[in-house]
């Protein structure tokens, strides 16, 4: 009877420090995810709207015949063409979808 009531506190006593072991990553978390907000997450963002831009600037250069402008011989495009497949349905959705003006001044609020 001794050894099980010494077996059921170190069991509590293990439980509870994986509480608070739990408890202590999740405040870690939120410490490291609030930190982010304040300190690169603007920049984050910034940088990940101009890689964006620069994706369907290359895009554009290379398969623009695709949406009726032709820059490059079609020999260079069909080249790289076999690396370009998967993004290149979402690239003609981006490019041909309608805009108007809030969409252009929306960004920069």
């Amino acid at each position: 009877m001794l050894l099980e009531q010494q077996g059921e506190e170190n069991n509590m006593a293990e439980n509870w420090v994986a509480e608070v072991s739990d408890k202590l990553k999740e405040i870690k978390k939120i410490l490291s995810e609030v930190f982010y907000g304040l300190t690169v997450h603007e920049l984050d963002m910034e940088m990940r709207k101009e890689r964006g831009h620069t994706e369907n600037l290359f895009m554009f250069m290379i398969f623009g015949d695709i949406v009726g402008l032709l820059l490059l011989p079609p020999y260079y495009s069909l080249r790289l063409f076999p690396y370009i497949i998967p993004a290149l349905e979402g690239w003609k959705r981006r490019v041909l979808r309608e805009k108007d003006l809030t969409d252009f001044v929306a960004g920069d609020l």
